[in-house]
């Protein structure tokens, strides 16, 4: 058998440590559930079942995977240190997580997606916003997932790490949209992004979902080349600033290039932009957050 099956040692008691992480992972998700309808004084069920809100379904599911990409971070840190810190280690952490998600999502709303009333378009079957919304939670859980990975223990300094990398990278999305926006603009004899994402132009929203899980990657990987110190905050609040925008900028040069070399001969601006071209925004998707997942694969 060991000729066919060649295992790595494992833990022996790793099976129980799956088992608590399941169970709180599983109430964490419900959480979600529960706090999407609570939130907005609606009825999940009646808006996912009798009124088929695609859009609610896409919002409600791009924050439950970013909880899971929170607690994939989690995961396994606590292995060896007994059930109960291990549960109250991923509780601690999973609840962060439920925070800053709503935090980074009320942050999109207000500052990024300010001209719209996402709520509001999303209740109107908007699926435009609805990924845009989905694709802003998985962004900031993106964030989070790199910010556990970087610090150490589960002590007040590892949350600060976490806090200061969190909103660093919250400023650097909001900084990247905002050329975004200009560009678009640019493009598009002044119109307004936000008005076309209101008008539900789903290319536009793909493409944007992109730049946001892209840039989201990119910045997260800073961790892996910044030296972690839980007593130096301004030395990881520098770290981070200059790492991220130095990444996100490189990301956004790179993806621009490989437009123009994969999607040559075509005017993918005027197809999405205008024309709401779904497979022009695909493929600059793949290309937003495919490149980046190789710059991440290369920090490894």
């Amino acid at each position: 058998m060991e000729l066919l099956l060649k295992l790595v040692p494992l833990p022996q008691d790793i099976v129980g440590y799956i088992l608590i992480d399941i169970v709180i992972a599983l109430f964490l998700l419900l959480l979600i559930r529960w706090l999407s309808g609570t939130t907005n004084k609606i009825s999940v069920t009646e808006e996912l079942s009798t009124k088929d809100n695609f859009a609610f379904g896409i919002s409600i599911a791009g924050r439950m995977l970013a909880l899971c990409i929170v607690l994939a971070a989690v995961v396994g840190r606590h292995i060896g240190l007994g059930y109960e810190i291990a549960a109250m280690g991923t509780l601690l952490f999973g609840a962060i997580g439920i925070v800053l998600i709503k935090i980074g999502r009320v942050t999109h709303d207000k500052l990024i997606l300010h001209r719209l009333d996402k709520d509001q378009t999303i209740a109107e079957r908007n699926a435009s916003v609805a990924i845009v919304d989905a694709s802003s939670a998985i962004a900031t859980a993106i964030i989070i997932h790199g910010s556990i990975q970087w610090v150490q223990g589960t002590d007040t300094n590892a949350v600060v790490g976490i806090l200061t990398g969190f909103f660093i990278v919250l400023m650097i999305l909001l900084l990247t949209t905002r050329l975004y926006e200009l560009r678009f603009a640019k493009n598009n004899q002044n119109d307004s992004f936000q008005g076309m994402l209101r008008r539900n132009n789903l290319a536009l929203g793909i493409q944007h979902s992109g730049n946001l899980i892209g840039t989201a990657l990119v910045v997260s990987g800073c961790g892996r080349i910044l030296a972690y110190d839980a007593q130096t905050y301004i030395t990881n609040i520098t770290g981070w600033l200059i790492g991220g925008v130095i990444a996100a900028l490189s990301l956004a040069v790179v993806v621009g290039l490989a437009k123009r070399l994969v999607l040559v001969g075509i005017n993918w601006k005027q197809e999405v932009d205008v024309q709401d071209n779904i497979g022009v925004a695909a493929l600059e998707w793949v290309l937003s957050v495919g490149l980046a997942a190789i710059v991440i694969g290369a920090l490894v």
